[in-house]
């Protein structure tokens, strides 16, 4: 079930957990899409041809933004941005490591360090925060928005957002040679293509925004497929890769689709784990609580060393309100995968659900330490700060969240108060610093 707020949609259940990004008017935001398992499986599928690129997968984050359009890009140097419509549309592993092939081009060949003007990289929540701004503008949101977050002119935004004819054609050349590389075959990038064709004789407001950013023409759609046709690919699947990809599609469509929509089709997941974990989701939306513990220990039963698959479970549990419960099982999923921060951000959530701060203090702070990235993490670290007393710690980490969404005005605010509270010098307080540098930065435009 979908909840509207100000048009900001709200996945039910997902762990998938938002980071609102900043748009040209309130009521327009974006969301990245944040869950352990399908980052994961992103990254499994990325990372051949990451490493193809001579791009290294450890530094570039393959994310998903929600929006149904049909779109993928980048704003930066470390993250690819792929709407989840476009994930939801693609039917194969081969297209999705083509749409990552196309973008680790743009990065591998310099077209995004050239353009980035005064952006500042994405290490701190505050530096993400800008640079998710860029990312909400190029999904939509609107280039006035992304241009005030990061202090730069409209035309530089425009610069920014789009990609010439000249680096689409060379982006392809790369992106075949890194699938060739990388043992993918290339007809992937083919068939990702064609989604689009027909759409250059659209009016810029009907077509998709890849389009609008990497423009298509028929020339260009020759060339790429005369590439694909000389290039000798091999046709054989990656069995590994064709699981990861039908997992990734298939957690995302179950919590986006309706749960009857999912039980009509699971069985065709590929794989009994995967069918089964698409029916816990299902049944999970339904509030069918004993039929998708059932069917999530099926799939557990099946992979007992999968550290997502407890993640889920534990969500469920968290959800269903069993908070002890769910700590049992994040607890399981956290000993799996020890350093894995949204993970460890589940399992501190569950602490404070199950009425110990303390502890899920400190499972917090670690999963923040490893990901500042991911909204909730903070949302909850701040509740568990405020609820042991620690107020401006509290103000400090609300003010690293209000920055992350590109509210920078309100975290401007909230770093004030923790600047006055904490030691001059320490770590915390030069964190506030740069959140009120982020804020006043934004002001000069």
């Amino acid at each position: 079930m979908y909840r509207a707020t100000r048009r900001l949609v709200r996945m039910a259940g997902l762990a998938l957990c938002l980071a609102t990004l900043i748009a040209a008017a309130p009521a327009r935001a974006v969301q990245l899409l944040r869950d352990a398992d399908i980052e994961y499986a992103l990254t499994q599928l990325g990372a051949p041809v990451l490493r193809a690129a001579g791009l290294s997968p450890s530094h570039v984050q393959i994310l998903l933004i929600n929006d149904n359009s049909l779109n993928a890009f980048i704003v930066d140097t470390q993250h690819i941005f792929i709407h989840s419509g476009l994930m939801s549309k693609l039917e194969t592993a081969a297209q999705i490591q083509a749409v990552i092939a196309h973008e680790a081009a743009h990065i591998a060949n310099g077209h995004i360090s050239r353009r980035l003007g005064n952006m500042h990289s994405a290490r701190t929540a505050s530096g993400l925060g800008l640079v998710l701004a860029a990312a909400a503008a190029a999904a939509g949101g609107g280039r006035a928005a992304a241009g005030l977050a990061i202090g730069t002119q409209s035309s530089v935004m425009r610069s920014l957002l789009s990609h010439s004819r000249a680096e689409e054609a060379s982006a392809d050349i790369s992106s075949i040679r890194y699938l060739m590389r990388a043992g993918i075959d290339p007809q992937g990038a083919i068939e990702v293509q064609d989604l689009f064709r027909g759409q250059e004789a659209l009016s810029e407001s009907r077509q998709d925004p890849y389009m609008r950013s990497h423009p298509l023409t028929r020339d260009r759609l020759r060339a790429l497929k005369g590439l694909v046709s000389g290039s000798k690919a091999q046709g054989a699947t990656d069995p590994a890769a064709a699981y990861w990809f039908a997992r990734a599609k298939g957690k995302l469509t179950a919590f986006t689709r309706a749960p009857t929509w999912t039980l009509r089709r699971a069985d065709q997941s590929g794989s009994a784990d995967i069918a089964q974990m698409r029916k816990a989701v299902a049944y999970h939306r339904q509030s069918d609580l004993g039929r998708a513990l059932g069917q999530i220990d099926g799939a557990i039963s099946q992979r007992p060393k999968d550290p997502f698959l407890r993640d889920l479970k534990g969500q469920i549990l968290l959800e269903s309100r069993r908070a002890g419960d769910a700590v049992a099982v994040y607890s399981a999923a956290a000993r799996l995968a020890p350093n894995h921060p949204l993970i460890l951000g589940g399992l501190g959530r569950a602490h404070l659900a199950a009425g110990n701060p303390g502890e899920a203090l400190r499972v917090l702070e670690s999963a923040r330490g490893r990901d500042y990235g991911d909204a909730r993490i903070l949302r909850d670290l701040s509740v568990a700060y405020a609820t042991t007393g620690n107020n401006a710690m509290a103000s400090l980490v609300t003010a690293e969240r209000y920055a992350l969404q590109g509210r920078l005005n309100d975290a401007a605010i909230q770093a004030k108060r923790a600047e006055g509270a904490l030691a001059r010098g320490s770590g915390p307080w030069k964190r506030a610093q740069d959140v009120l540098s982020a804020a006043q930065r934004a002001t000069r435009r």
